[in-house]
């Protein structure tokens, strides 16, 4: 499948760390589409990554998916069922976690400028975070394997060096 036959409102979803924010960045260059970040909707901006009140970040991602074209990176199972509702295409990343959490430490330690970071804030490794990586993403790997599965929209599946073929098939720039 090719990214044109996506559609203009595309979904990317996989695990923390597997290059959502990157590759909606690179697509939305590519394909002239608005980027959302959903990291930047449910954390406030010049924070330690603290989230939005619930209710300020769902009003925030369903006006985002009203648009007629964009590229949305992020999971956030919540409010999901109104974004795939919504989209043309959908994009499942699947890295390792050993790879997640290497690109994690490197975010925090070297990356000053990194796709998708919150403005104001700074990448931190975290304790709660490093959990998540090695047991929540790790288990909700599965459930995105599955829900990939059942949806009817166009969609690709990639893995890490699928991922490397797609960005040069595409002509896509990191």
């Amino acid at each position: 499948m090719r990214l044109d036959d996506l559609g203009p409102r595309l979904c990317i979803l996989g695990p923390s760390n597997s290059g959502k924010s990157t590759l909606a960045d690179a697509i939305g260059r590519a394909r002239d589409l608005p980027v959302v970040h959903l990291d930047q909707l449910y954390h406030l901006p010049h924070t330690d990554w603290q989230p939005r009140p619930t209710v300020e970040f769902i009003a925030l991602h369903d006006a985002a998916i009203q648009a007629p074209r964009w590229v949305l990176d992020g999971n956030y199972s919540s409010c999901m069922p109104q974004r795939l509702a919504q989209a043309t295409g959908l994009i499942l990343l699947d890295a390792p976690t050993p790879l997640s959490l290497l690109r994690y430490l490197r975010r925090c330690w070297f990356d000053q400028d990194r796709r998708g970071a919150l403005e104001g804030g700074r990448d931190s490794v975290k304790w709660q975070m490093l959990q998540y990586i090695v047991g929540t993403a790790r288990t909700n790997r599965q459930r995105y394997r599955q829900l990939y599965a059942s949806l009817e929209l166009p969609r690709l599946a990639l893995g890490p060096a699928e991922l490397d073929a797609f960005y040069h098939r595409e002509g896509l720039e990191r």
